[in-house]
């Protein structure tokens, strides 16, 4: 999340892009590894417990596992009503919402695929950057990122799928609309949490969404069953200790070492590993077209940042 203050007469500068060193870059394949992972974790669960239900279980272990490290390092906690207003805002579009939307679209969609919709994220926070931030305008070069990543969408989800509309139509446009509440998330956090740790504010998130989806899943699923299959489990433990709780502590810890851009990079890494899973865990099959409009989207959210083009193509520092 990047957090950045800016008014109409006075737009904050950004600092040079960071050189990305091979720690860093390691850590950032362990992301991507994590992240790419959590979409067949979600599809275990999914067998047994209600979607609503795995995402509860989602936010509120992670929650508990950040309130713990927070508790640890000693760090201050807000207690400012609007704070936490904010951290409800933030609860729910970039957790509660996304969250829910994914879930059940992973009762209909591939996993592999959906990892592929799900890179848009970086397309649309490009468009929302340039629609609330002085300093985030629409150049040439991230207009035809742009253009080449939606083009990579249409490819994936399949025209077929856009021209009929039928459940697996849409649950990849609720893919694609959870990528839009993540990439709104993005512009709240930076505008509202200003100065809070991310550890806090990934903990402050967390609690809100957890607050506002427990009663949810009360009324629709019912009482949370805790007596699961052990594979189910492990699958929860792993989606909501490690690739969201861990996974916030370890992407913050590299955007703070090499810069927004490079970690940017992640989102390149994540389909290939849910696909793989997918592949040879779930017997899923994607189209061709799936792949074609993955190397698009990747194309497009290259462009939108010239300085990797200058720095894989150039070797321009």
């Amino acid at each position: 999340m990047r957090i950045m203050k800016t008014t109409k007469d006075s737009i904050h500068v950004r600092p040079p892009q960071k050189e990305i060193s091979m720690f860093a870059w390691l850590e950032l394949i362990l992301l991507g590894l994590i992240w790419g992972a959590s979409f067949f974790s979600i599809r275990i669960a999914l067998n047994e417990i209600p979607f609503l239900t795995s995402v509860l279980h989602r936010t509120m272990w992670a929650m508990l596992f950040l309130w713990a490290v927070i508790l640890i390092m000693k760090l201050q906690i807000p207690l400012n009503p609007q704070i936490w207003f904010s951290f409800l805002i933030m609860g729910l579009l970039n957790n509660a919402i996304p969250f829910s939307l994914m879930a059940w679209a992973q009762l209909h969609v591939e996993t592999g695929l959906i990892s592929i919709l799900n890179s848009s994220t970086a397309v649309f926070s490009v468009i929302t950057a340039a629609l609330f931030f002085a300093d985030e305008r629409l150049t040439i070069h991230k207009t035809v990122g742009v253009l080449m990543g939606f083009t990579g969408v249409i490819f994936a989800i399949g025209i077929e799928n856009i021209q009929q509309l039928n459940l697996k139509s849409l649950a990849q446009i609720a893919i694609i609309v959870g990528t839009l509440f993540y990439a709104l998330a993005s512009v709240w956090g930076r505008i509202k949490l200003v100065g809070l740790s991310p550890q806090v504010s990934a903990a402050g998130m967390l609690t809100m969404s957890t607050v506002f989806i427990f009663p949810v899943v009360i009324i629709i699923d019912g009482p949370i069953q805790f007596v699961l299959m052990p594979t189910t489990w492990l699958a929860i433990g792993y989606y909501s200790i490690i690739a969201t709780a861990v996974a916030y502590l370890l992407y913050f810890r590299i955007l703070a070492k090499a810069g927004s851009s490079n970690v940017m990079l992640v989102t390149l890494m994540i389909p290939p590993v849910a696909i793989l899973l997918g592949s040879i865990f779930l017997v899923e099959k994607l189209p061709a077209t799936a792949f074609f409009g993955f190397a698009l989207l990747a194309i497009g959210l290259i462009i939108l940042d010239k300085r990797i083009i200058n720095k894989v193509l150039f070797q321009k520092q």
